[in-house]
């Protein structure tokens, strides 16, 4: 259980990419919300509903709204939603990532051109949609979070073509940060260790890539999904209000190593 406070109090946040209460959004969720702040959770369709309103309802979310990313005119609505509930806002938490399994489990040089382009506009081009959205929103400043994972700096074991597409994530956050810093916008990535959720799974011989961050990390443990949202609900509040176009690792050191 994280503790209450009231740092967030006031604040609105957009939380897209919950699968499910184990996810790292899920996390974020909680801590914003212990944090004292309003949110918005987004859910992708109908067959994933069932698996993100509990974890609306267990953050009292204030809305609770349809989002496929590459549904353009969905991305439009809920905007236009925030606009007339909140008319502005504070934050924005993205949490999304796809590739087509064939071309997650092959090697880089064998991905498909189609695969390649639906991870990228997926897991990236979303972002910047998403803050473009935001934007207008965030009249008096605000704070962009992203989720990425160190096989965006160094090639790890059957992260695969996940690892391309998550340096061009982290690039997009650097370059959203200098466009949107002249409006008081902070963007920043978080860059957790190896955790046991749904897109996770997805990777191949995750159990031996999760060994291995035990062994290798300094701490020799796992991150939490509660330790990932601590960080990000501190990165939304005012001590962090000159952090931007920064990677924030929470892998109890594993990148160093």
């Amino acid at each position: 259980m994280l503790p209450q406070n009231e740092l967030l109090k006031g604040k609105k946040g957009l939380i897209v990419g919950i699968a499910n209460r184990h996810s790292i959004a899920a996390g974020c969720a909680a801590a914003f919300r212990a944090s004292g702040a309003e949110l918005c959770i987004t859910y992708q369709n109908e067959k994933a509903r069932g698996f993100v309103e509990p974890v609306a309802e267990a953050v009292e979310a204030a809305m609770f709204l349809p989002l496929d990313v590459t549904d353009h005119d969905q991305t439009a609505a809920v905007f236009a939603q925030l606009e007339k509930t909140w008319g502005k806002l504070d934050f924005l938490l993205h949490s999304i990532a796809f590739c087509p399994k064939d071309d997650l489990h092959g090697r880089v040089v064998d991905c498909s051109q189609a695969g390649f382009g639906l991870a990228m506009d997926v897991s990236v081009h979303s972002l910047i949609r998403l803050a473009k959205g935001a934007e207008p929103l965030m009249k008096d400043g605000g704070t962009i979070l992203t989720v990425s994972y160190h096989g965006a700096e160094k090639v790890v074991d059957h992260y695969n073509v996940m690892g391309p597409v998550k340096a061009a994530l982290e690039a997009t956050t650097r370059y959203l940060s200098v466009e949107l810093g002249p409006q008081n916008i902070r963007v920043n990535t978080l860059s957790p260790g190896p955790l046991q959720t749904r897109a996770a799974s997805g990777i191949d011989h995750f159990d031996t890539l999760i060994d291995d961050a035990k062994a290798r990390a300094p701490m020799h443990r796992l991150t939490t999904i509660d330790e990932v949202g601590a960080l990000a609900a501190c990165l939304v509040t005012d001590f962090a209000r000159s952090v931007s176009g920064n990677t924030a690792y929470i892998d109890g050191g594993h990148h160093v190593v």
